[in-house]
C-alpha cells in the first residue's frame, strides 16, 4: 500500500507569517501521523515577484521550525511545459477561450450592466463574474486579435465544461468549511464563472497549475487553509477533464491579526524570521498559533 502525500506549497513572493507556519507544520504533523512523505513545493510562477532571496528565507524558516522535506523541491517556474499541455488539451476541446477585456473595460462592462438597479452576479469570494462578452466572439474575430499581438488571458468556458464534467461533482472533506461543511462536499464550480487558466506571457494559473502538480507529485491529502474551500469546487472540475486523481481536502482554520483579518503578505504582517530576531524559538511559534 503507497504511503500519502502531503505538500506545503508556499509562494516565494514575501516572507512567511504565522498563518505560513500553521499549515507548514500541521502538514508537516499529518504527514508524520500517517506514516506519509512530506513535500515542499515553491509556487513561483509570478516571476515578478518571486525572488531567490525570499526562496531562501522560506527554506530557513521551515528548517529553524523543525520541519524536513523529501528533496528535490519542485518549482512551478520550472514545470512551465506540464501545465502548458493541460491547457492545450483543454484548448483540443474547446473548453477555454480568449478573453480580451481588461479589469478596467470588464469594470465598465459591470457598472453599466448595473445601472438598471440589477446586481451582477459574483463568486463565492465577493469578486463580480467576468462578462460573457469574450465568450461569445466569434473565432476569426478571435484570431485576428491573437495575431495581432493584443494581451488576453485564457480562461474556461465553465457552462460547457459544467455540462460535460460538472454532473455529481464532489470532494472528501476532512475539515470544515465557513458555515461547518464537512463529509461529502458537493461542488459548485459554476458559482466561479469564467475562472483565469493561462495568461499570454505565463502558461498556468494557480488553478490550472495546482491540480496538474498535485497529480504529478503524487498528493494525495491536500491540506490548506480555509479561504481555499469553495475553490476546491473548481479544482474537481479540472481534475475531472483532465482525468485526473482527486485527493482528500483538509481546509484548517485561518490565523488571524488582532482585528480578525487573514495574515497576509500584502499587508507587510510579522515575519517568521522577524520573530525569531526578536528572540522568538520554535516552541513559541507553535504556541502562537495553537499548536502544542
Amino acid at each position: 500500500m503507497s504511503r500519502p502525500v502531503f505538500r506545503f506549497a508556499p509562494s516565494p513572493n514575501g516572507h512567511l507569517h504565522l498563518g505560513h507556519a500553521y499549515s507548514a507544520l500541521l502538514n508537516f504533523a499529518r504527514a508524520e501521523a500517517a506514516g506519509g512523505r512530506f513535500l515542499l513545493r515553491l509556487e513561483d510562477i509570478d516571476t515578478q515577484r518571486c525572488t531567490p532571496a525570499f526562496e531562501r528565507a522560506i527554506f530557513e524558516d521551515l528548517a529553524w521550525l523543525g520541519l524536513a522535506w523529501e528533496e528535490p523541491v519542485r518549482r512551478q517556474s520550472e514545470h512551465l511545459a506540464d501545465h502548458r499541455a493541460a491547457l492545450e488539451s483543454l484548448a483540443d476541446e474547446g473548453l477555454v477561450y480568449p478573453a480580451f477585456m481588461s479589469r478596467g473595460a470588464a469594470r465598465a462592462h459591470i457598472a453599466e450592466a448595473e445601472a438598471d438597479g440589477t446586481p451582477w452576479p459574483r463568486d463565492p469570494d465577493g469578486v463580480p463574474l467576468y462578462p460573457a462578452v469574450d465568450r461569445q466572439r466569434a473565432d476569426g474575430e478571435r484570431r485576428r486579435r491573437m495575431a495581432a499581438g493584443e494581451p488576453f488571458a485564457w480562461r474556461l468556458d465553465m457552462a460547457a465544461a459544467t455540462a460535460r464534467y460538472g454532473a455529481g461533482l464532489d470532494w472528501q472533506e476532512a475539515g470544515a468549511g465557513p458555515h461547518g461543511e464537512s463529509g461529502v462536499v458537493a461542488a459548485r464550480p459554476q458559482d466561479w464563472g469564467d475562472v483565469v487558466l493561462a495568461r499570454k506571457e505565463t502558461p498556468t494559473s494557480y488553478h490550472l497549475a495546482v491540480v496538474v502538480d498535485d497529480a504529478l507529485q503524487g498528493v494525495t491529502d491536500v491540506v490548506r487553509g480555509r479561504d481555499l474551500f469553495h475553490a476546491t469546487a473548481v479544482h474537481r472540475l479540472l481534475q475531472e477533464m483532465l482525468g485526473l486523481p482527486a485527493p482528500r481536502y483538509e481546509h484548517h482554520r485561518l490565523v488571524l491579526d488582532a482585528s480578525g483579518h487573514k495574515l497576509s503578505k500584502s499587508r507587510g504582517d510579522t515575519g517568521i524570521a522577524a520573530l525569531r530576531a526578536a528572540g522568538a524559538a520554535p516552541a513559541d511559534i507553535r504556541r502562537m498559533v495553537g499548536l502544542a
